[in-house]
């Protein structure tokens, strides 16, 4: 896509952060998201023998447990060049159609923004 400092600071911030997820957990993804309110949740994947999440789908479900309400985006680091229709869909349910997802690669660089819909 483009280079990550052209992005806005707080999409800049989410992919820091799911970066950063990553990193610390030594798992494969890393995801952030941003609720309506400007709060941000970061996750990293699931891997249990009885439990098995993505990192976006992790974040997601931290922000409703916390209790957002909407998603203003979302990030994603790691190997994939694509994500799962179900990371979507859950975009999609709480952010709503049109909600961007930035896909990063492990080095922090933005590849593609895709939108939940």
């Amino acid at each position: 896509m483009t280079d990550s400092t052209a992005l806005d600071p707080e999409d800049r911030k989410i992919v820091t952060l799911a970066r950063a997820a990553r990193a610390r957990n030594g798992v494969p993804e890393g995801a952030a998201v941003r609720d309506d309110n400007g709060r941000t949740y970061v996750a990293g994947t699931v891997a249990l023998p009885s439990l098995r999440l993505s990192a976006l789908r992790t974040a997601v479900a931290m922000a409703v447990a916390s209790g957002a309400k909407s998603l203003e985006a979302a990030a994603v680091v790691g190997e994939s060049l694509s994500l799962a229709d179900g990371d979507l869909a859950a975009v999609r349910d709480l952010g709503g159609v049109g909600t961007p997802v930035f896909l990063a690669g492990v080095d922090g660089e933005v590849r593609s923004v895709v939108t939940a819909g």
